[in-house]
């Protein structure tokens, strides 16, 4: 699930605000999180694919639709909301990270602290994919890079403090 949440920038904020406000429409979801039309229509695509959100049937005109989680979509929606409220603890703005960002923090809480330790548990994800969500997650303050003095060198990742708490709230 939590890649998932992390495979669109605005699945997190989008979810969790659907959950607080029990449904929205297309306009109202725009001007709250601040995005453009073209990101709310993917976004909203995307949630819907993955079966976590649908048009409510018996609500509003066909153009101005309304959005409801489905059931599928109200545990995603509760996790997604502890999410967005632990990166509003530690001031990491909706949609900071990258999509292999939230999988990444979890693996280096759980003593995965090497990049090919973290490249195994996310098979999926491309080594540039890998390298490009550290640097981000570096820039935000939540994960430390260490270079080990060994022949060849190497890397060791470990959480910030602010990264332990987005850690704690994605496991």
């Amino acid at each position: 699930m939590l890649i998932q949440l992390g495979s669109h920038r605005w699945l997190v904020p989008l979810l969790a605000d659907l959950a607080a406000h029990k449904g929205a429409r297309f306009v109202e979801l725009i001007h709250r999180l601040g995005l453009s039309r073209d990101s709310l229509t993917r976004t909203l695509e995307a949630a819907a694919t993955i079966g976590w959100v649908a048009r409510n049937p018996g609500h509003g005109h066909p153009l101005r639709p309304e959005y409801i989680l489905t059931e599928g979509g109200k545990a995603a929606a509760a996790r997604a909301a502890t999410i967005s409220e632990a990166q509003a603890a530690i001031d990491l703005p909706p949609g900071a990270a990258t999509r292999w960002g939230l999988p990444l923090v979890v693996g280096i809480g759980a003593g995965h602290d090497r990049f090919n330790a973290l490249s195994r548990l996310l098979t999926p994800a491309t080594p540039r994919a890998l390298s490009q969500g550290l640097a981000a997650l570096g820039r935000h303050g939540l994960v430390t890079r260490e270079i080990l003095d060994m022949r060849p060198p190497a890397s060791r990742y470990d959480l910030t403090k602010n990264g332990a708490l987005l850690a704690a709230a994605c496991a």
